[in-house]
Formats: structure tokens, sequence, C-alpha cells
């Protein structure tokens, strides 16, 4: 099992610009961007900056600058969504469930008539993404 950081994975590519994404927020420690596999209407994501493979490696301050930008967005997609709820989500190694090997957190907007959506690979449409990501981004301006 590698446990070192690859510069090579699809978050650090989007941070670099080499990949797009729809992002939502962005400040100077973390970017927030809309799951294409979405579990939930809504769902985004939310990476620090700089490197780090999982929890497991992260700083402390990678861990505060994510859970602060996850709050933000968690709220703004309350708002945007008209949710009930909301589940964050965090995934480490492959045995714990991590597929893309960048510190993540999913911040997943919920409804109680509503079950979690299974992560089948299914890739949203980028007319429902760009929406979404719209929503999202007018909420977060609105506070």
């Amino acid at each position: 099992m590698s446990t070192a950081y690859d510069s090579s994975n699809i978050f650090a590519k989007i941070i670099r610009g080499e990949l797009p994404a729809y992002k939502v927020y962005e400040d100077a420690d973390t970017l927030a961007f809309m799951d294409i596999m979405p579990r939930s209407r809504g769902h985004a994501l939310v990476i620090p900056k700089t490197p780090a493979r999982n929890i497991l490696d992260a700083n402390p301050s990678q861990l505060a600058a994510c859970l602060a930008t996850a709050q933000k967005v968690g709220r703004a997609a309350m708002k945007a969504f008209d949710a009930d709820g909301l589940t964050l989500q965090q995934f480490n190694e492959t045995a714990g469930g991590q597929v893309v090997f960048h510190l993540h957190f999913h911040v997943l907007p919920r409804w109680s008539s509503q079950k979690l959506q299974p992560h089948t690979g299914q890739m949203e449409k980028p007319e429902v993404l760009a929406a979404n990501a719209e929503k999202l981004r007018q909420a977060l301006e609105a506070g």
C-alpha cells in the first residue's frame, strides 16, 4: 500500500487548472466544487489547495480550513436546495472507501423523503452540474 501523496491525482490537477471543475467557492486555502458523480442534488467536494493524501497525513491547519469551508458550503447548500439536513463524509485509504487520494470532504444536502443515492459512477449532465454550482454560488454570495 502506497501512502505517499501523488501529485498527479485528479484533484491536484483541478487545483492547478489542468482539469475543469464546476467551482463554487475558493479562498487562499481551500477549493469547493461540484462532485461530477453526485449522490444527492447539490453534492459538493471541499479540498485543501495544498497536498494531503487524506486525514491521516493532513496537518491541523488544512483540516481546520477544510471544515470551515465545508460549513460555509453546507449552509449555502441547505438554503440553495431547500434541504432538510446535511451529511458530511470523508474517506481514508482504499479500505476506508477513498477513491481519489487527495484529502476531500463530501458535502451532501439531504431530504427526509429521499435516501442517499448509491455511488454508481454515473456522471451527472454538465448542464445540471452548472446549474447546481450557480445555485450554490448565489447562496454563498447571499450569506
